[in-house]
């Protein structure tokens, strides 16, 4: 019996060559730090090629954990800010941390609750 060899594709190369990178994806809101424009358990979809541009709503990557908050351009640079006043703005290193643009929201179970954020 001969041995099939399954070529195996090194992790930087699989990274970049993944779907993720061009479709939307869906997650869902945990938390409260974005009441009341977004309230836990609310589906968002994100386009990662989407425009990010001051006052989007993105999803980053702040200290190693994906974060959904509003992207501003304040004193030279651009932070994270939530909209629930009880949590503090985040800067953001760069905007390569931007990983994709919120673009629709809705409830799960409820058919008419949907609004998007694409003009």
């Amino acid at each position: 019996m001969q041995r099939k060899i399954i070529p195996l594709m090194p992790a930087a190369d699989a990274a970049t060559t993944a779907c993720e990178g061009a479709e939307p994806f869906a997650l869902m809101v945990l938390g409260d730090s974005m009441l009341p424009e977004f309230a836990e358990g609310e589906v968002i979809v994100v386009e990662p090629e989407g425009l990010a541009r001051n006052g989007s709503y993105v999803v980053a990557d702040h200290d190693g954990e994906p974060i959904l908050r509003q992207l501003v351009s304040r004193a030279g640079g651009w932070w994270l800010h939530p909209l629930n006043p009880r949590y503090p703005d985040a800067e953001l290193a760069g905007l390569e941390a931007v990983r994709g643009v919120v673009i629709q929201k809705s409830r799960p179970g409820a058919r008419r609750s949907r609004k998007s954020y694409v003009d």
